[in-house]
């Protein structure tokens, strides 16, 4: 056995408390480290059951807003929806309309979402619809909507017109065909996979809150001269044009909207410029460039807004 020299032993005497501090130190330093690790790893438990969720919640978004069941999503990016919101505000002539363009947001939503088949148009063409047209302040709320599709539209609309205070009555018109109709063009089978039906749109507009009293759904074409003999009962205080896309169609119910439009009254004028129906637009530049009681309001996305006066 090897001795130690005397002179360390005193040595290690005198360094004993150091390193024994140095030992209690370095002691706590891993107890410490030991539970800096552990919350670190409950801390990446937490991080990676967070994004298994955030992962999952877009998938259960896309399911609600996105394109299942409709030809678009309703999922617009904030700069879109200040855009869209910017646009409706210039035509409105309001400072802003962000308020009232979500509130449309969540008309559409609700309205689509309780009822059954879709609301046609991208987003941002009925949005602009939604929110505008109560903002440009109808002279009263006798409606006529020309083309319905599923009636979720006018179910979403009445209830738009109602937070503007205004009483309403809804007139339709539509052939209710089994599918969307245009001419040249034949949709055989709706993405949403709903027939299109009396009993269907009825239904939409129940779901929607309209009372049944309040509603004239009249089966057939917006030119067929007995329908128009049958609603040219009143004058409308909105009009939405959005039946035979064609240019002769839009401007045949351009002519009839002259002729059964209150003073004041807001002429919707659906898929203005949007490149897919030409005709909407050249028959409205054309009626517009002629003698007519309808002026110019603006366009919002793929609308145009007309006032009769």
């Amino acid at each position: 056995m090897t001795e130690v020299p005397l002179r360390v032993r005193p040595a290690r005497r005198l360094l004993q408390p150091v390193l024994e501090r140095i030992d209690r130190r370095i002691d706590r330093r891993v107890r410490t480290a030991d539970r800096e690790i552990e919350q670190l790893r409950q801390e990446l438990r937490a991080t990676q059951d967070q994004l298994a969720s955030h992962q999952q919640q877009p998938f259960a978004l896309e399911l609600l807003y996105g394109k299942d069941g409709r030809l678009n999503d309703r999922m617009p990016s904030r700069q879109a929806f200040k855009k869209l919101a910017d646009e409706i505000a210039a035509v409105a002539g309001r400072p802003g309309a962000w308020n009232e363009t979500a509130q449309a947001f969540r008309t559409l939503v609700e309205v689509e979402s309780r009822g059954v088949g879709r609301i046609a148009g991208s987003t941002a063409n009925i949005l602009g619809k939604l929110a505008t047209t109560p903002l440009l302040g109808p002279p009263q709320g006798e409606i006529l909507e020309i083309g319905t599709l599923y009636g979720l539209f006018a179910g979403g609309l009445v209830r738009q017109l109602l937070r503007r205070g205004l009483d309403y009555q809804l007139t339709i018109v539509d052939p209710l065909a089994p599918v969307q109709l245009q001419p040249g063009m034949e949709i055989t089978r709706d993405p949403s996979g709903t027939p299109i039906t009396e009993a269907v749109v009825r239904a939409n507009l129940r779901y929607a809150g309209v009372e049944s009293q309040r509603i004239r759904l009249h089966r057939g074409f917006s030119e067929d001269p007995t329908v128009r003999e049958a609603l040219s009962d009143r004058l409308y205080g909105v009009i939405v044009i959005d039946g035979d896309h064609t240019r002769d169609g839009v401007a045949r119910d351009l002519e009839w909207a002259e002729q059964i439009a209150a003073t004041g009254a807001i002429v919707v004028l659906d898929d203005y410029g949007d490149a897919r129906w030409p005709g909407v637009r050249e028959a409205a530049d054309a009626h517009l460039a002629d003698k007519t009681r309808m002026k110019w309001v603006g366009r919002v996305s793929t609308s145009a807004f007309l006032r009769a006066g």
